[in-house]
């Protein structure tokens, strides 16, 4: 089931072009991944998929009525407002005591509802904000830089974690990162941005791309091997036969990376 998908749009912010020229689908049941440096245009283009920008070129569709769970990038918590977990599950639509116990169950938080968010550990402030999202039984999950602030461990337990919801709920996974370790191997996409994309295709291929590692530097091998994902197995696609991903993603690049034919110096 297609989600989103975007047709040649590009979006510019105080006469400034951020987003170029950029094709994009997301079906359900995939974890694609928006990767690139700061200040490549990754959460804007993350606000322009889910309408929240306006584009200045092309075309952005979305799934009628589709259902939206959103974890931020790392929030600070005000230590002189204190607020337990549980009732920041209510917040800002309040939820019963059953339903947040099955959401904070569902990330590994079992009977921290009591507990400060304050006092939370960061990764277990990051599960508070998942089991947050997913209250609303989200057709996509959306993850800007969900990661921020966590250590190796911290990031490979929680994308993990995000696995383990995509396989179990069905939802789409679209998240956004510039670190360059466990994201790439807990994605089944990948999209390397730099105002325009430069390339995609799995983590595998990608990885290897000129693209890529005129973007990240040469030192980028050991990603995938700190968290190996297994990209062989079906995921009960839509519209792809095969874990290829050939989705069609503008240029049908199947297994191998789309590549922009841009120049990188």
């Amino acid at each position: 089931m297609r989600l989103i998908s975007a047709d040649d749009i590009s979006v510019t912010l105080g006469g400034a072009a951020v987003v170029s020229h950029v094709s994009f689908i997301m079906d359900a049941g995939e974890i694609v991944t928006i990767l690139g440096p700061n200040g490549s245009g990754k959460s804007t283009l993350l606000r322009a998929l889910l309408g929240m920008l306006p584009v200045s070129q092309g075309v952005v569709t979305r799934l009628a009525g589709l259902k939206l769970g959103y974890v931020p990038q790392r929030m600070t918590v005000d230590h002189s407002m204190p607020i337990t977990v549980r009732r920041f599950l209510s917040l800002p639509l309040r939820v019963d005591d059953a339903a947040a116990a099955a959401a904070l169950v569902r990330v590994g938080m079992a009977g921290l509802g009591p507990r400060q968010m304050a006092d939370l550990s960061g990764g277990q402030f990051q599960r508070a904000l998942l089991a947050r999202a997913l209250l609303g039984a989200p057709q996509l999950l959306v993850l800007d830089e969900p990661t921020q602030g966590l250590d190796q461990p911290g990031e490979a337990a929680f994308y993990r974690l995000i696995e383990e919801v995509r396989h179990d709920t069905g939802a789409g996974v679209l998240m956004v990162s510039h670190d360059l370790h466990v994201v790439m191997a807990a994605s089944d996409r990948v999209i390397c941005l730099n105002h325009h994309i430069c390339c995609e295709g799995t983590p595998r291929v990608v990885s290897n791309a000129p693209e890529y590692r005129a973007l990240f530097g040469l030192g980028t091998q050991g990603a995938l091997a700190l968290y190996q994902h297994s990209h062989d197995h079906s995921h009960d696609h839509t519209n792809a036969s095969d874990h290829g991903h050939s989705h069609g993603h503008s240029g049908g690049a199947g297994d191998g990376a789309k590549h922009s034919g841009h120049d990188h110096a």
